[in-house]
């Protein structure tokens, strides 16, 4: 997994150790034309095979580090940029300490039960904010920033009305400063002014649920772009008082983009880059943290009313969410629930902004696999797809072959 990440530091060591024995050494020597020759020769010979060797390990170390020194960012609070190679190093001292997470993707079905209670009380929640290691796909590896140890964080249900008591850990092993802030929080930073937490740290706060609706939930920690970008993201559904219209099954889907050094497919451990970030241009672009494989967590019966709780973790991409094979009964855009909220009825396609949510709803009522796409489709060769799975028995009264 680390192999290209070791080739690069060699190549910078060697490099950088030709390049200072040349100005210190051999620049100033009073050595013959002959032996001096035979010096350059040699630093050249090596300055040559380190830069080589750094073409081939295409750039993958860690992705440890917010912006490159010759980076700028004018992003609020004017934080300097961090120093890629101390970062390199102080995350391999400290890479025994990651979890290998062995599927960094959340289980679409990990939905909270909808909420039957009336009456609003005070509920506590507890998230973690974890540093690990997984595969974005086979043999890929990423350096993700998680709560609670995958992407995206898990779906939190309250209600209107509700007190909310939530603690925020970060995990010993992180290397970096992590907070919340949640887009259903009134109040300075969305929580995340009173939850900046230091590796070991926990810290609470309360808020109250005022407005209903479906919000994303991030990190806001600076640089909030690169912690949104390493999967740090997740949603809260905030139910209106008398919950929503009861369905058979609901799903919990959110997209985001990962930005990763050198080309797509890239194999081995593969390091952020900041470039592509700033340039909105990611490697790949996912459902729930990672490229599906075969495997269809999603299924539902023929008959059965389904609901998606769509969000888009970004940071730069709208999303076209799209359901090849279905349209959408009922979309909540924005996810936008309550009194003077729209409904749209009959939407083939619904934009989900970055930092935005939407509910989508639709009656299974043909057996067969349905491919949830961001209708963008270049970006389901980036992995922005997904299955839904029908079962049950064929309806040739809406859909059959002829010949």
């Amino acid at each position: 997994m680390y192999t290209y990440l070791i080739l690069e530091i060699i190549a910078w060591l060697f490099g950088g150790i030709a390049l200072v024995y040349f100005v210190i050494h051999v620049l100033p020597s009073r050595y013959s034309i002959k032996k001096k020759i035979f010096q350059y020769r040699f630093v050249l010979i090596v300055i040559t095979c380190a830069f080589m060797l750094g073409i081939y390990s295409q750039k993958t170390y860690s992705p440890d580090f917010a912006m490159p020194v010759w980076m700028h960012s004018f992003g609020p609070g004017h934080h300097a940029p961090s120093l890629p190679f101390a970062n390199i190093i102080t995350f391999f001292l400290n890479v025994k300490n990651f979890e290998r997470v062995a599927d960094i993707g959340r289980d679409p079905n990990d939905v909270p039960k909808p909420i039957t209670r009336i009456e609003s009380e005070t509920v506590k929640i507890s998230l973690t904010a974890q540093e690990v290691i997984s595969e974005i796909a086979p043999g890929i590896y990423f350096n993700y920033w998680t709560f609670n140890g995958q992407v995206p964080g898990p779906m939190l249900r309250i209600m209107e009305g509700d007190t909310v008591e939530l603690s925020l850990t970060n995990d010993k092993s992180s290397l970096h400063s992590h907070n919340i802030d949640l887009h259903a929080v009134t109040g300075p930073g969305g929580g995340s002014s009173l939850t900046a937490v230091m590796p070991g740290e926990t810290k609470t706060f309360q808020w109250k649920a005022l407005n209903p609706g479906l919000y994303i939930y991030h990190c806001a920690t600076m640089n909030v772009s690169v912690h949104n970008s390493h999967g740090q993201y997740g949603l809260i559904l905030v139910e209106p008082k008398g919950g929503l219209p009861k369905v058979d099954k609901e799903f919990y889907l959110v997209q985001g983009e990962f930005y990763t050094a050198g080309d797509i497919g890239r194999k081995g451990l593969t390091r952020f880059d900041s470039r592509a970030l700033q340039d909105g241009i990611p490697n790949y672009v996912v459902f729930n943290g990672r490229i599906e494989n075969d495997k269809k967590r999603m299924t539902v019966s023929t008959g059965d009313r389904v609901r998606v709780f769509v969000g888009n973790g970004g940071v730069n991409l709208i999303s076209s969410f799209h359901i090849i094979g279905e349209i959408f009964d009922k979309v909540y855009p924005e996810g936008a629930i309550g009194e003077g909220s729209s409904i749209l009825k009959n939407v083939q396609t619904t934009a989900v902004l970055p930092g935005g949510s939407a509910i989508v709803e639709f009656t299974a009522e043909v057996p067969g696999d349905l491919t949830v796409v961001d209708h963008a489709l270049a970006r389901m060769n980036k992995g922005a797809w997904t299955t839904i799975q029908v079962v049950g028995s064929p309806r040739p009264d809406i859909f059959k072959p002829i010949n």
